[in-house]
């Protein structure tokens, strides 16, 4: 075979790889910095007193290739390049030591790093807007804490606003600036306009606060385990809404729905159980209120072999994030680390397939972020260090329909 028929054979073959939606691909991964464990301006405290994880949490956002990482046990909010630099720290000195490397930004002030003092309490999850300004929730005092007796819920949160700077702005409530504690904070996402999304949990579903740029209330949603229709075709089937997540690019919910059935034992005509049916993406338009269709989620299938027998498992994906150009994020854990799933939601039925690996002892602690185009940062923790890692999924995004009309 000559060099030009080879070059076509090899061209022919990477061309269909590049476009065949069922490729499962290993991304490789990219360590950019790593923190120590503690309470210094430059570690994340990630554990309790008795050394096991904290039930705090610690989040993590990136935008525009920075990095935001709210670290609840820590009480502290803090703004990394990537190449590791912390530009500034907001921190709550009252719990945390006083910074040896940054200054205090005050006016006339010159210095290139920086520190504020906040009272936080309890920070977790976080958004940038386009502004790099963020927002961030925290934990309200007891005292200040109150029920909800419609809702049956504790009303404990707010969401706090900072500027590019890291300097206080303003904090929101239900009703928006300066309102009404919320209940238990789920997520917080950045949509189109720059519109800030809440995502609170209830005792029976999810209640969504949506602001404007300037914070004014627009919709409020409540959502349950049947808002979605039920599927077409299937009967009997116990509804669970597993998560909730907000396009970047329009104003879109969207709602990942398990449904199950009961298994029936054949031996004692009894119920034994239930198990997977189906699973969906419904799509909201939240101005509309209203459900503008729907997308299967395939399974994701293990194969066994037991006494020379094989059996195929069909086991459920979890939502991680909406992604521009109607496309969702979804993962499931395997041996090595994390299968995931690229899926259209514009009824083209394009998906893409890879995996992650990440080592076990990574995984004392995890924080995972998927960027508007589709880059997969993590924070990962071991008992002595935590990193910051990502791999670079917004390949695999590029090549979907919906990628020829990405800026990247």
């Amino acid at each position: 075979m000559n060099i030009r028929c080879l070059i076509f054979v090899l061209s022919c073959n990477l061309f269909f790889l590049s476009c065949s939606g069922d490729k499962n691909l290993s991304i490789e991964r990219e360590d950019l910095f790593a923190f120590g464990i503690g309470r210094l301006e430059d570690e994340l405290d990630m554990f309790d007193l008795s050394g096991e994880r904290s039930m705090r949490k610690t989040a993590l956002k990136m935008n525009d290739g920075l990095f935001y990482i709210s670290n609840g046990n820590g009480e502290k909010v803090s703004h990394y390049n990537s190449y590791g630099d912390l530009l500034f720290l907001i921190y709550n000195d009252e719990t945390n030591p006083p910074p040896l490397s940054l200054g205090e930004k005050t006016e006339g002030a010159t210095v290139t790093r920086w520190a504020y003092k906040w009272p936080l309490r309890e920070p977790g999850s976080v958004t940038v807007d386009s502004r790099k300004h963020i927002f961030v929730e925290d934990k309200l005092p007891p005292e200040h804490q109150d029920f909800d007796t419609e809702q049956q819920t504790i009303l404990d949160s707010l969401v706090l606003h900072f500027d590019a700077d890291g300097k206080f702005v303003d904090y929101l409530g239900q009703e928006g600036k300066g309102g009404t504690p919320f209940p238990r904070i789920e997520n917080i996402f950045t949509s189109a306009d720059d519109d800030i999304v809440i995502v609170c949990q209830l005792p029976a579903g999810r209640r969504v606060y949506w602001f404007d740029t300037a914070e004014n209330k627009i919709y409020d949603i409540y959502l349950s385990a049947d808002s979605p229709p039920a599927p077409v075709g299937r009967f009997g089937l116990t509804p669970s809404l597993d998560s909730v997540s907000v396009a970047p690019d329009e104003r879109k919910l969207y709602l990942k729905m398990d449904y199950y059935r009961e298994v029936l034992d054949e031996s004692t005509k009894t119920i034994s159980g239930r198990e997977s049916d189906k699973s969906c993406l419904w799509i909201m338009n939240a101005g509309e209120y209203s459900f503008s269709g729907s997308v299967d989620i395939p399974f994701f299938e293990t194969v066994s072999t037991v006494n020379n027998r094989k059996t195929t498992e069909n086991l459920l994906y979890s939502m991680l994030a909406a992604m521009d150009n109607e496309r969702v994020f979804l993962y499931h854990p395997i041996e090595t680390g994390f299968a995931i799933l690229i899926l259209a939601t514009d009824g083209s039925d394009e998906q893409r397939r890879g995996t992650i690996n990440i080592s076990g002892d990574e995984l004392r602690y995890s924080s995972f972020d998927v960027s508007s185009d589709g880059i997969l940062s993590a924070l990962l923790s071991t008992d002595y260090e935590a990193r910051l890692v990502w791999w670079r999924t917004d390949k695999l995004a590029r090549e979907m329909q919906g990628g020829s009309r990405d800026s990247g």
